[in-house]
């Protein structure tokens, strides 16, 4: 079957999200790396690393939706990636000037979470713009095998890279993923359409509150939301203690951490190719029920980790069984939020979306550091694993097929299209 041509324009978003994503995944734990190998912090220091980067970039993003709404998504998306690979090119300068310190990476975490979510809301609202609504799954597939091909490779080369070059080489590699997005970006030729400049110049809170309003009254919406937040939060949660509990603890090397969560993306560079399948043999919602529901099953088996081979293998083994049902759902879930969403309102949701998911990793990653020091990594990795067990229950049964409420505004209410149908970059 011959591959479906998705246009110019998107090859050179697809191009630049290619980038970004090998950029992210070589430097894939890079600050937690550099704050255990370089800062000789602990497992409460990291914690709060991630913790308060994500929470303080998301309080400063809830401004963004309607300021992205209302300019251009393409510079939008040029300038989150100047500043990312700006603040990240700080980290190696003052590294070899002996002058990093832990509050640099505080620093530098808050301005990347904040363009992070700067950049979702507009490459969210810029695919619609160039491809068709019928185009939206293929588009997201190709971004979702485009990030397990990127996670599957570069955590393994970076974890070699920083065991032969040191621990800031794949900061680096991370900041030239932006530049090259960002030039990639520039390249798409195709004039943007003129954006609605309603409140452009009002920064309210209350316009990110439509976003979430829009979510709750959608009943598509609704539990996928809270169900991917949870999600998301308990097992990014746990990314800092595995650090700890892998690297310190049990005295692996950086080259077996990459290798035990690069290998076994590959099971979500597969489950991104046959969602499709699945979805037109099974029905997208019974599709999104079942992997949702099995992604959560697998995690809880990281407590019985342990040093060496055997302790990568079990590793490879739980990663690759979740990542593969992970790689089936996003795509699936992507495309859905974008085409229930209308054009006017996509980056209020996108930022609301992302505002309530980043800063619900921040509450869960301090807690769990909390909860780190007070029991110890291994069984507060294991006290996540047993939560996610319950979160499938976030996933409504109830069949429902009418569109989103309209939310008020002031020029009245806004049609929502009924559409059945995101990963965007």
């Amino acid at each position: 079957m011959a591959r479906e041509n998705l246009g110019r324009s998107f090859g050179w978003l697809w191009s630049a999200f290619a980038a970004s994503t090998a950029g992210t995944w070589l430097g894939f734990g890079a600050f937690p790396l550099i704050a255990i190998l370089v800062l000789d912090v602990g497992a409460a220091a990291v914690s709060v690393l991630a913790a308060a980067g994500l929470l303080v970039g998301a309080v400063l993003a809830v401004p963004l939706g309607p300021w992205v709404e209302a300019h251009r998504k393409k510079p939008v998306m040029i300038v989150a990636d100047v500043v990312r690979f700006a603040a990240l090119l700080t980290i190696p300068v003052t590294y070899m000037l002996g002058m990093l310190t832990y509050t640099q990476l505080l620093v530098v975490s808050v301005v990347s979470t904040a363009s992070n979510i700067a950049f979702a809301a507009a490459s969210g609202a810029y695919l619609k713009q160039i491809v068709r609504p019928d185009q939206l799954l293929v588009a997201n597939g190709r971004f979702e095998s485009t990030t397990w091909t990127a996670t599957a490779v570069g955590p393994t080369v970076g974890g070699g890279a920083i065991s032969v070059l040191g621990p800031v080489v794949t900061v680096i590699a991370n900041a030239t993923g932006f530049l090259l997005s960002a030039l990639s970006i520039g390249m798409i030729r195709e004039r943007e359409p003129e954006p609605i400049r309603e409140k452009a110049s009002a920064f309210r809170t209350t316009d990110v509150v439509e976003g979430w309003r829009f979510i709750n009254a959608d009943r598509r919406l609704r539990p996928l939301f809270w169900n991917t937040v949870a999600v998301n939060a308990l097992i990014m949660a746990t990314e800092p203690l595995l650090a700890v509990l892998l690297l310190r603890d049990l005295g692996w090397e950086a080259w077996q951490y990459g290798l035990a969560f690069g290998l076994p993306c590959i099971g979500g560079f597969v489950g991104a190719r046959i969602a499709p399948r699945l979805e037109a043999q099974y029905g997208r919602r019974r599709v999104l029920g079942v992997s949702g529901a099995l992604r959560a099953v697998w995690p809880v088996g990281l407590i019985l980790v342990m040093p060496g081979p055997a302790g990568v293998v079990l590793v490879i083994v739980v990663e690759l069984a979740l990542i593969t049902c992970m790689g089936v759902f996003n795509p699936l879930f992507a495309t859905e939020r974008l085409q229930r969403v209308p054009a006017e309102r996509i980056g209020r949701v996108m930022v609301a979306w992302n505002v309530t998911g980043t800063g619900a990793i921040a509450v869960l990653t301090a807690l769990w550091g909390m909860l780190a020091v007070i029991t110890d990594a291994r069984i507060a990795i294991g006290i996540a694993g047993v939560l996610l067990l319950a979160t499938p229950f976030l996933l409504s049964r109830k069949d429902t097929s009418e569109p989103a409420l309209p939310l008020p505004s002031e020029g009245g209410a806004i049609s929502v299209p009924l559409q059945r149908h995101r990963k965007v970059p």
